[in-house]
């Protein structure tokens, strides 16, 4: 069984989440409920939970805030958070699985099932780190994200994206160097992710960085090449919106 402790201030949140996952999460053994981040330090340094629920906002601190002070620990966490728009945009930047209130079901056992499977493996906390840090930042303009392979974490800069290719239900990042990781998210999530003002959906299948277009290719409808040398093809309904980005740079 996976030890689960949730960490909410609200009580009706509380109890909700608690039944939810009683009802609905037969791998987890929830051990603990808290209602702040002193008691969610408390109960983590005691019952060394495998998982955490964690609320962002509290009476008496963050729970950015609960991660720090207990930095040595190591376990995962699954977020919850309301309305938090900057929170949720570092959250998002840094890999980490999270549940918007009010919490829906399918949502929740698609964040445990995801726990379940990596529980062989020893969490990695480099991107809670991370995203400690992108959060005390005074604004939304992250330099860098977090990519999720496999059992590691790789903190890329974004000006280092050249493109990502959708692979079905994965996508590709090639990066400058020629280095290429496989995320298991789709293109569309980092499509939306993404800085706009960077980055530009040309084709179903590909998001480019404006930054690395080395030329145009007019021929068989268009391409851009991109500064790894790379082809990419620019559909149709695409082509006009890449057109003023490229007029504009």
């Amino acid at each position: 069984m996976i030890k689960a402790i949730i960490i909410e201030d609200e009580q009706k949140s509380r109890e909700l989440l608690a039944m939810l996952v009683e009802k609905n999460c037969p791998q987890l053994q929830l051990v603990a409920v808290a209602k702040n981040v002193k008691e969610g330090v408390e109960m983590i340094n005691t019952l060394n939970p495998d998982l955490v629920f964690l609320d962002i906002s509290m009476p008496d601190g963050t729970g950015f805030d609960l991660l720090e002070q207990v930095a040595g620990k190591k376990f995962e966490i699954i977020f919850s958070t309301a309305t938090d728009k900057h929170a949720l945009k570092a959250i998002k930047y840094s890999a980490c699985d999270y549940l918007l209130k009010p919490i829906d079901i399918d949502e929740l056992k698609t964040a445990v099932d995801k726990v379940a499977l990596k529980r062989n493996a020893t969490p990695s906390m480099d991107n809670l780190q991370f995203l400690i840090q992108q959060f005390k930042k005074a604004d939304d303009n992250y330099q860098k994200i977090t990519l999720p392979t496999g059992n590691a974490y790789e903190i890329v800069a974004i000006k280092d994206i050249i493109r990502c290719e959708a692979d079905a239900s994965y996508t590709h990042f090639f990066l400058v160097g020629g280095k290429k990781l496989m995320v298991s998210a789709s293109l569309k999530h980092y499509e939306d992710l993404l800085p706009e003002n960077d980055f530009i959906r040309v084709h179903h299948q590909h998001l480019i960085n404006m930054s690395h277009v080395s030329r145009f290719l007019k021929q068989d409808g268009g391409y851009a090449v991109m500064s790894d040398g790379t082809k990419i093809e620019i559909s149709r309904r695409k082509k006009d919106a890449f057109m003023e980005r490229l007029n504009s740079i």
